[in-house]
């Protein structure tokens, strides 16, 4: 991740929480006990029945404050707060679906500050008269995480018209369900295609440590690192894991053995600008006196450098070549989705740093390694990317922790940044 340049701003967040402030941590802890873990984390996959009834808690927690709630097909929830009827929105949240086994922060974290972003800002609207030039839209992005239905951020891809709406709802589980099929019981497949976007923001856990340990609150996001993500199948022939000679088996998990460690291999090319993983293996027909016929496995490659990992890339596919002849398999090559190295709007970083300023937040830019719905919506409209601290960069796992500190310093910044784009501060 990219190192953190100093703010000239090191105040410390608060450590006094306001009655809205303990009042986003209490329903914090409500919401975490959807798909509660025993190790203190939640496992609530997308269209599972925690997460679904998450979502139906969400509902009713944002009608409460007088947000009319909708779905659009493919089962992004909204809720609307329109003060301005006929204008576009600020389009602010995140996903509250999660990993098999993960951690309570990640992504939730920031439906929930939108959420209460937003109840403090109609609270205030109501009270002022005041009428901002954009509405507000609070999002839980459907199927972010991709454990369940992949690819990842599917929800953000099909509103931004990245990923065709058949093709998701097609998309299929492990169990051979597929998202419609999933979806349509519980009500969230809509009609429309949600609200109209003016702008977006979102924030999150970092999921590193480069803020934790400069001793910083704040990461303004400029940029994302590149992704390449594949789905390789490698392909041999089932045989008697016993009986059959060494010389005759065409192994299709060793092939598959071979491309994880050529992934790590790679990165080892490029220490510190290139990440790699294999996170995901199918293997078939996965009994243990058979030799194995067919694995699918997902691959991924990282960099903030378009040029490594077009590098990686290249030599990824000439391993991929190698191992077939060694393994005597053939390897499927299926790309699944990537992006760029591409900027967050510099006008919306300005805004959000203006803002922590105000705050008397310690902030940074920083670049995000990590997927984020973001990523999607600021190829379509100016989008600002928060960050707040992760405990020793622990993601993805139950132990993750952000402090109660961190987590409503964000929100007091993420309500103002929403603030100055709903009065239209980014609009020109």
């Amino acid at each position: 991740m990219k190192s953190p340049t100093t703010s000239t701003d090191t105040s410390s967040p608060r450590t006094v929480l306001s009655p809205a402030d303990e009042a986003f941590i209490k329903d914090f802890a409500t919401m975490s006990a959807f798909g509660a873990t025993a190790a203190g984390g939640v496992d609530r996959q997308a269209a599972s029945a925690d997460d679904v009834s998450q979502r139906r808690w969400l509902a009713r927690l944002l009608e409460a404050h007088g947000l009319r709630v909708e779905y659009d097909k493919i089962g992004n929830q909204f809720g609307l707060l329109e003060r301005v009827p006929g204008a576009p929105f600020v389009v602010v949240g995140s996903h509250m679906d999660s990993q098999p086994t993960a951690g309570r922060f990640d992504g939730a974290y920031g439906v929930l500050a939108a959420a209460h972003a937003a109840f403090r800002l109609g609270e205030e609207w109501e009270r002022s008269g005041e009428a901002p030039r954009f509405n507000i839209a609070v999002v839980n992005w459907f199927n972010e995480e991709g454990s369940r239905f992949v690819p990842s951020m599917m929800g953000s891809a099909v509103f931004t018209g990245k990923l065709p709406l058949d093709k998701a709802l097609a998309t299929c589980d492990r169990d051979g369900v597929s998202v419609r099929e999933a979806m349509e019981p519980t009500g969230f497949l809509g009609d429309g295609a949600g609200p109209e976007a003016a702008f977006c923001a979102e924030i999150h856990i970092e999921q590193g440590r480069s803020l934790e340990n400069a001793g910083i609150t704040i990461g303004l996001v400029t940029s994302s690192w590149a992704a390449n993500k594949y789905e390789f199948v490698v392909n041999g022939d089932q045989a008697h894991s016993g009986a059959t000679v060494m010389e005759d088996r065409r192994d299709a998990l060793l092939g598959a053995s071979l491309l994880v460690v050529a992934a790590r291999e790679i990165a080892d090319r490029f220490p510190g600008v290139l990440h790699t993983s294999v996170g995901q293996l199918d293997v078939y027909p996965n009994s243990p006196v058979v030799v194995a016929s067919r694995v699918c496995l997902l691959l991924d490659l990282r960099s903030a450098d378009d040029s490594v990992l077009e590098q990686a890339d290249e030599l990824l596919h000439q391993r991929i070549t190698e191992i077939e002849e060694t393994a005597r398999v053939t390897v499927e090559r299926h790309h699944s989705h990537s992006w760029g190295v591409t900027s967050y709007q510099p006008d919306g970083v300005e805004v959000a740093r203006r803002c922590a300023r105000q705050l008397g937040l310690s902030h940074t830019d920083v670049m995000t390694v990590a997927g984020h719905d973001s990523i999607n919506m600021k190829d379509l409209v100016p989008t600002v990317m928060l960050f707040v601290p992760s405990s020793e960069g622990v993601s993805h796992n139950e132990l993750e922790f952000t402090t109660d500190e961190d987590m409503v310093a964000g929100l007091a910044l993420l309500t103002e940044v929403v603030r100055s784009l709903a009065a239209g501060e980014l609009a020109g």
